[in-house]
């Protein structure tokens, strides 16, 4: 699904649709996220730098991604 289709899917007035998206959204978002977090390890970034950038604290994201 492009964006185009996206927006037009959430402007339908349909809630059905709409929390599909919003739920599709956040699966896309947690993936994007951990690969993210594990290349940034790989580089040796250290839990405080990624925190950082994601706006939450390093004991939050060691927590998620450290096992």
């Amino acid at each position: 699904m492009d964006v185009t289709e996206l927006t037009e899917r959430i402007r339908a007035n349909d809630p059905d649709l709409g929390l599909r998206a919003v739920g599709a959204l956040h699966r896309l978002a947690e993936q994007v996220e951990a690969v993210s977090v594990a290349l940034a390890r790989e580089q040796g970034w250290t839990w405080e730098q990624i925190g950082d950038a994601l706006g939450m604290s390093r004991q939050s994201v060691h927590a998620k991604y450290g096992k």
